[in-house]
C-alpha cells in the first residue's frame, strides 16, 4: 500500500470522527442518556381562548398528547388512562398537567375542545390546545408528530401517533411515554422522573 493510499485513509479516518463528534453533540447521534430534540416555540389557544406559548408547559411536568376531539378510541382511553395515572400519584398528582393538543383545527374550535375536555372521568390537571392549521402543524412538527385527515365530508378521521411526551417543569422532554403502558407502569415513569428533579433527562 502506496504511503498516498495511507495518507487518504488517514485524513478520512479523521474526518469521519469529526463528523461523529459533531453528530453526538447536535443530538443527531449518541447514546441513550442523550434526550431526542423534542419540543420548542409554539403558539396555541386553549380551551377557555387565551392565547399561549411553550411557556404552558414551565412550572409543572407535562403529559403533552396530540390528538382531536372527534377520536373514536386512542384519544378518549389515553385521557381516561392519565385520570388513573393522577390517582396513581396521589400527593404527586398536582405536580403533572396533561396537555391535550388538537391536530384537527377544522372542527376543534376552543368551544369543541372545552366541551369535550369537561369530562369528569378526564384528568383534573388537564390544558386543551387548538389553533389555526398553521400553528398546529408547527406545534406538531417542533414534536416530531405524525398526523393527516383521512377520508372526506364531515365524518373524516385524522391518523395520528399515539404516544405521550413526559416534559419537565422547565419544559424539556423528558421521555416517552407509549400508549401501550398500563396507567401503573405509566405513572411509575413519571414518579422517577419526578425523583431525579426538573433537571430529570430520562424516566
Amino acid at each position: 500500500m502506496s504511503r498516498r493510499v495511507l495518507a487518504l485513509i488517514v485524513v478520512l479516518a479523521l474526518a469521519l470522527a469529526i463528523l461523529t463528534g459533531l453528530a453526538v453533540r447536535r443530538g443527531i447521534l449518541g447514546s441513550d442518556e442523550q434526550t431526542a430534540a423534542v419540543g420548542g416555540p409554539f403558539q396555541l389557544v386553549d380551551q377557555t381562548g387565551a392565547t399561549v406559548d411553550q411557556d404552558v408547559l414551565k412550572g409543572k411536568w407535562s403529559a403533552v398528547f396530540f390528538g382531536f376531539t372527534h377520536c373514536p378510541d386512542i384519544c378518549p382511553t389515553t385521557l381516561f388512562e392519565m385520570a388513573q395515572v393522577e390517582r396513581e400519584l396521589a400527593g404527586q398528582a398536582g405536580d403533572l398537567q396533561t396537555v391535550f393538543i388538537s391536530v384537527d383545527p377544522q372542527r376543534d374550535t376552543v368551544g369543541q375542545v372545552a366541551a369535550y375536555l369537561n369530562n369528569p372521568d378526564f384528568p383534573k390537571q388537564l390544558v386543551g390546545l387548538t389553533g389555526t392549521p398553521e400553528q398546529v402543524d408547527r406545534a406538531a412538527k417542533a414534536y416530531h408528530v405524525y398526523y393527516s385527515k383521512s377520508g372526506e365530508g364531515a365524518d373524516y378521521t385524522v391518523n395520528h401517533a399515539s404516544y405521550t411526551y413526559l416534559m419537565s417543569p422547565k419544559g424539556r422532554f423528558v421521555c416517552v411515554l407509549p400508549y401501550e403502558l398500563t396507567p401503573e407502569q405509566t405513572a411509575a415513569k413519571i414518579k422517577a422522573a419526578m425523583a431525579q428533579g426538573a433537571d430529570a433527562q430520562r424516566c
